[in-house]
């Protein structure tokens, strides 16, 4: 069954190759397209055009349906072109006409529009409270280890001393920038484009207002070709705002996979969290943290992706706009996976001491040296050419490494302050 279907046959071929593999990907929508569907039904009563019996037939067969996908037994067999289709023929089975007339004053191009804006909506939701469970995990973390020192790098060189907390508590405030980010393509999705059509609106005496309320939408897309323009616009936006924490998450991967390895020899896990060789029986492997650090990189290549789909399109739907469901309902269901098991390795991240005593720190506090001379009334430059001078010709040594391993440590007014800066939640 096919929404557009005339009478006509079409192409076996053609049929496939169209369709593609949207039966399982309309798995996902399939709740909002109902929810959708049943707002519809509401304002086509308002209307006139559905009466008080046919909507609570609707409302009926709706609310079976919805039980349905939530016990995850709705499916779209092959002879449905689509979640649409399917649905339809659904509620024309179980309720007759008012099932024939729940499809008058829309279209295809804004079902799918309302269902996919829904699904964005709800999930961009969900993520951005996975990331405040991270967010959590690594702000107790830095509590935790606030003033254990950790060396920094710059250019991979030991540069001067850092701390676990500080380490820790630099990507908790850096999600709070994705966050903000996550909320501004949650804005833009949340702008109600049922009533659109096919782009041109409808002749009926449509209630937008109606169904923008009953969907929960803050806003209504006021233009009718606006709403239509949206699609792969959406899209764009939101696969940048994901694109950005997935960059947050691949450099703190790198992090670990560097800090694990016996060079650095900063952090471990369990031994149950890693994985092994097959010829090398004493390798702990960071695979986990390999596969996040490798996912959340393709999911930063999205927004080109997306980009290279949809650029130049002219106004209008176009038959291209199909294809950017899979991509991003995959890159949402990815990253949902790869926030829960990186705060569930989190959780169980080990802290090792660092030994001072090793040779390659030997000058890791030669700031903390500069900055005793000039406490002590040398100028800075002064003070920089004399630490300079002992590190060039190897008479500088810091008798006092084990005194000042504190530095770079942050303390609960820092931490509290970075937790009051986390956006507000829906």
């Amino acid at each position: 069954m096919k929404l557009w279907d005339k009478g006509v046959s079409i192409d076996k071929t053609i049929e496939a190759f169209t369709v593609g593999d949207d039966r399982n990907i309309d798995l996902h929508i399939a709740k909002y397209d109902l929810q959708a569907s049943l707002a519809h039904a509401k304002m086509l009563a308002h209307i006139g055009i559905l009466d008080k019996g046919e909507l609570e037939q609707v409302e009926h067969a709706i609310g079976k349906l919805l039980e349905e996908e939530k016990r995850g037994i709705f499916k779209i067999e092959n002879q449905f072109e689509d979640v649409h289709s399917k649905i339809e023929h659904e509620l024309t089975q179980r309720i007759g006409t008012a099932g024939k007339k729940i499809h008058t004053a829309r279209s295809r191009n804004d079902q799918v529009l309302v269902a996919l804006q829904l699904y964005y909506k709800d999930n961009l939701n969900s993520i951005q409270k996975q990331v405040k469970v991270l967010f959590d995990t690594l702000l107790n973390l830095a509590e935790q280890h606030k003033s254990e020192l950790l060396p920094g790098y710059t250019h991979l060189q030991v540069a001067m001393p850092s701390s676990f907390g500080l380490w820790f508590s630099a990507y908790a405030e850096s999600l709070i920038d994705d966050v903000i980010v996550l909320q501004s393509a949650q804005k833009v999705v949340d702008q109600n484009p049922l009533g659109s059509a096919a782009g041109y609106g409808s002749s009926f005496p449509i209630d937008r207002e109606m169904t923008t309320e009953l969907l929960n939408f803050s806003d209504l897309k006021y233009n009718v070709v606006s709403a239509q323009m949206s699609r792969g616009k959406n899209e764009q936006i939101i696969a940048s705002s994901l694109g950005n924490l997935a960059f947050t998450l691949s450099k703190f991967a790198m992090d670990i996979c560097l800090y694990m390895s016996q060079n650095f020899d900063f952090i471990s896990f369990p031994e149950e969290l890693t994985t092994g060789s097959s010829i090398m029986p004493h390798k702990k492997n960071p695979d986990v943290f390999e596969l996040i650090r490798s996912k959340c990189n393709g999911l930063q290549g999205l927004s080109s992706q997306i980009q290279l789909m949809t650029n130049n399109l002219p106004s209008g739907y176009h038959r291209d706009f199909q294809l950017l469901k899979s991509p991003m309902i995959s890159a949402f269901e990815t990253l949902k996976t790869v926030l829960s098991i990186f705060d569930y390795g989190l959780k169980q991240i080990e802290v090792k001491s660092v030994n001072l005593d090793d040779d390659k720190y030997k000058y890791l506090f030669t700031v903390d040296s500069i900055n005793s001379l000039v406490q002590n009334g040398a100028t800075f430059r002064e003070a920089y050419q004399t630490i300079g001078a002992q590190v060039q010709d190897g008479s500088y040594a810091c008798g006092t490494r084990h005194k000042h391993k504190h530095i770079g440590g942050i303390d609960n007014l820092a931490l509290n302050k970075i937790k009051a800066k986390f956006p507000k939640l829906n």
